[in-house]
């Protein structure tokens, strides 16, 4: 998880890739309209992202039901989302004085690729074919809620350092 530019689908897609397992990113979720407002650098409103949010939330219960193993890469920025994706296998939600990790399915694992709003900027600055307006970066940093619970790991590392640190600390 983290804002847009953080490293999320380069990141994940070398995790998966080094794990065997799937890949699969939360921006494929987004509906054409969200997309659109995305790129036109309209951000997405809490009506906008229910359904986002619903389809996730389906795709993780489908992946925990089949065993499969998958890195996802989602902003998840506020915890409510979190909360709304990252449910145990049962569909309990936590309740307000619960950890999150206190209901959460114990195969669900949440990395928190964090950087600077300076460095994220310079690299959307950088980026091409991605529908991600570099506008929306403020209003990201905005909505963003650090997780504390969460394996939190400096975007400014190359690559393979970061997935070597997510390994390790997941013990994979």
């Amino acid at each position: 998880m983290g804002v847009s530019g953080s490293g999320k689908t380069t990141i994940g897609k070398i995790l998966a890739e080094s794990l065997q397992w799937e890949f699969s990113d939360a921006d494929d979720f987004h509906s054409p309209e969200n997309v659109e407002k995305m790129r036109l650098g309209t951000p997405l409103s809490e009506a906008d992202r229910i359904p986002w949010l619903q389809d996730l939330q389906t795709a993780i219960k489908q992946w925990l039901q089949a065993d499969k193993n998958v890195v996802l890469a989602c902003s998840a920025l506020k915890a409510k989302y979190r909360q709304f994706l990252l449910i145990d296998s049962d569909g309990l939600r936590p309740t307000v004085g619960d950890s999150l990790r206190s209901v959460v399915d114990h195969r669900i694992k949440l990395v928190y690729l964090k950087g600077s709003y300076d460095v994220i900027q310079q690299r959307l600055r950088e980026r091409q074919n991605h529908y991600m307006n570099p506008e929306l970066l403020e209003s990201q940093f905005t909505a963003l809620e650090e997780p504390l619970d969460a394996i939190c790991i400096d975007v400014t590392l190359p690559p393979q350092v970061i997935v070597q640190t997510i390994r390790m600390a997941l013990q994979i």
